[in-house]
């Protein structure tokens, strides 16, 4: 449930672009130094979570940013100015900081290695339907007005109420699988869990744990490829904010559009699952290089894909099913990098005890730079294709600031997918050294915590 209105909050304001474009006068580039602000203040941020999990468990924090969140949320939509709304964004963007990586690493300590990738596809899968909810619903509202209040507004203040309801559920009843050692399925690793919690209670620094915690993350090999890979492959998924504002110029109705963004997440969510189990069943035949081939091939697939969609397809109402069915495809084949390679990869380089802290590490260096994304594409837009906000007619959109933002979209999602795949490739050489070293670091752990 959390994952679902973590999901959901992410995709709301995207969802409502146009409306809140109109409501503060603001262009394509002020919209992405939205997307920006909040990115920028999560990949920060992101460290902070891996900090807190060291000392606290997991759905505590869970349950802080939830509130977090929620808070921010509904002061988005209570905002009369645009500068109140990038300030609560940016706090928004704290409370995801405090949440993904937890998830994540919730999620790795609650799977074996060679399944690993189902699980985070399953989370994926189950974030995607708040993804869907959170975009429809803020789609198809926008468009409204209760009780004299414009409908993108309400849509914000509901989606807060319900992150305010599922922060109470989590903190009250969900429980850290590191402390279910009676039903535990990965004894190693919860044996090694309780050795650095007792290695913690004698240690003279909460800061000095978090550093070298940091310092053991960051010098491993394999997660420097996948964060400079994660660096541009995620400058096209930041890139996607503007779809629901591309269709709406095109000429594309509220619910028109929020079909077309539906079918994309559907696709996402269920390639996620699948991109996951194949690298799977690719990774007992090749335990070195399975998950790697996959993610090249997800990362790949996205140019053609992003080629069709934006250039190929005329853009007009009358290629309603070209794009729906171009989008589903294209969801069902570039969205397996996360949890096909990078997750799984990720939670047997490091020891335990350390994987909230390399999630989170891993969100602070890829979010500070795909957060320059929607700016970037504001700017081309803008600038380079000659956007112009004032010629969008609020009813029927416009053609040609349609086409200039798909221009913007194209430049910023091409080039990243291909070089994204390409800097998968030193993945062959260290991915085996660095797992061995976590398992034989895990074994030390273990016979110094029996002799203890």
């Amino acid at each position: 449930m959390a994952a679902i209105m973590e999901r959901s909050d992410e995709n709301l304001l995207p969802a409502v672009y146009k409306e809140v474009s109109e409501a503060f006068n603001a262009g394509p580039t002020d919209l992405g130094y939205l997307t920006f602000t909040r990115n920028f203040v999560q990949a920060l941020s992101s460290p902070l979570a891996g900090i807190l999990v060291l000392h606290y468990d997991r759905p505590t924090v869970l349950a802080m940013g939830t509130m977090c969140w929620a808070i921010s949320t509904a002061a988005v939509g209570a905002s009369h100015h645009f500068m109140q709304v990038m300030f609560w964004r940016a706090i928004n963007g704290f409370g995801l900081a405090i949440v993904i990586p937890a998830l994540q690493s919730f999620i790795a300590d609650s799977y074996l290695d060679g399944a690993r990738g189902a699980g985070f596809g399953m989370l994926n899968l189950v974030g995607s339907v708040g993804g869907i909810g959170g975009s429809v619903l803020a789609t198809i509202m926008a468009g409204q007005e209760y009780w004299g209040i414009p409908g993108w507004r309400c849509a914000f203040i509901l989606m807060a109420l319900l992150s305010s309801l599922i922060g109470l559920l989590v903190f009250l009843f969900v429980v850290d699988p590191r402390s279910l050692h009676a039903n535990r399925a990965v004894n190693e690793s919860f044996e090694r869990d309780e050795f650095l919690e007792k290695e913690h209670a004698g240690s003279p620094s909460v800061w000095m744990d978090s550093w070298i915690a940091m310092k053991a993350v960051i010098r491993v090999q394999t997660f420097q490829i996948i964060v400079l890979q994660g660096i541009v492959g995620s400058l096209p998924w930041t890139a996607m904010v503007f779809f629901t504002m591309w269709f709406e110029l095109i000429g594309f109705n509220n619910n028109n559009a929020a079909g077309l963004l539906s079918l994309f997440a559907i696709g996402c969510a269920m390639g996620s699952f699948l991109g996951g189990v194949i690298a799977d069943k690719m990774s007992r035949i090749y335990p070195h290089s399975g998950r790697i081939m996959c993610a090249q091939f997800s990362a790949f697939m996205g140019i053609p894909f992003s080629w069709f969609l934006l250039i190929v397809i005329p853009q007009t109402i009358n290629s309603w099913f070209t794009f729906a069915i171009t989008l589903f495809f294209m969801g069902l084949m570039i969205s397996w990098c996360a949890t096909c390679a990078n997750n799984p990869i990720f939670a047997e380089v490091v020891p335990t005890k350390h994987r909230t802290m390399i999630y989170a590490f891993d969100r602070a260096f890829e979010g500070s730079f795909s957060s320059f994304a929607a700016p970037i594409v504001g700017i081309l837009s803008e600038k380079i294709y000659g956007y112009d906000p004032k010629s969008v007619n609020p009813l029927f959109g416009s053609k040609q600031e349609a086409f200039a933002l798909s221009r913007g979209l194209f430049s910023v999602m091409a080039l990243p997918f291909g070089l994204c795949s390409l800097f998968y490739s030193p993945l062959y050489l260290t991915f085996k050294r660095d797992r061995e070293s976590a398992r034989l670091a895990s074994l030390k752990e273990q016979e110094m915590a029996e002799k203890s």
